[in-house]
């Protein structure tokens, strides 16, 4: 199986393409301007087993938002468009990742009704080069634009990198469990017969 999908998305203050394949192998080609994004989505990849190819070029002169953003946008179109008409997926998909001091929870349904549920809290308004009210924001447009149910609680706090990192890779993890193909469904995971 190769679920694979290219999105590219053009407005005045992002240009952004992404190739992004679900039955990867954790490989990664990846620029966004935010470098401490970079390395987020990296992190993304490897352990959720996907292969990304990203290129954006935004408006970071301003500040970090609008290419943070629109990454979560394309992201989310990316999975949403990968996934097809979602035949034989598990649907659902939960890990809590201890990342040294810090325990981070995320559980998600590709449900096709995009909610966010966002319980964390930073000790300081900036990680690397970006803001960290910018991790909401990002999560919040890649489950509107998936069609999403997303859950992200910090449990044990910490050292706010850790804290970004714990979350990017619990949600690496919960989304290549959702993603897996179980040959038992026939169909869909729905008594709707439609997600």
């Amino acid at each position: 199986m190769n679920r694979t999908s290219t999105v590219v998305r053009k407005t005045k203050e992002t240009q952004i393409e992404m190739t992004f394949n679900i039955d990867g192998i954790g490989k990664y080609e990846v620029s966004t301007g935010v470098g401490f994004l970079d390395h987020m989505l990296e992190l993304f990849t490897k352990h959720g087993m996907f292969d990304m190819n990203l290129k954006c070029t935004g408006d970071t002169h301003v500040d970090a938002h609008h290419s943070v953003e629109d990454i979560g946008i394309v992201l989310g179109m990316c999975i949403k468009e990968a996934l097809g008409d979602k035949k034989s997926i598990v649907r659902y998909g939960s890990m809590m990742l201890p990342m040294d001091e810090v325990l981070a929870l995320v559980s998600l349904d590709l449900s096709g009704r995009p909610f966010l549920q966002y319980k964390v809290e930073f000790a300081n308004e900036l990680v690397g080069d970006m803001e960290t009210e910018l991790v909401e924001e990002f999560f919040r447009a890649v489950s509107t634009n998936a069609g999403m149910n997303l859950h992200i609680k910090l449990l044990e706090g910490g050292n706010n990198h850790h804290v970004v990192e714990a979350i990017f890779k619990a949600f690496a993890k919960a989304l290549d469990k959702a993603t897996q193909t179980d040959e038992r469904i026939k169909g869909v995971m729905s008594t709707k017969g439609s997600i």
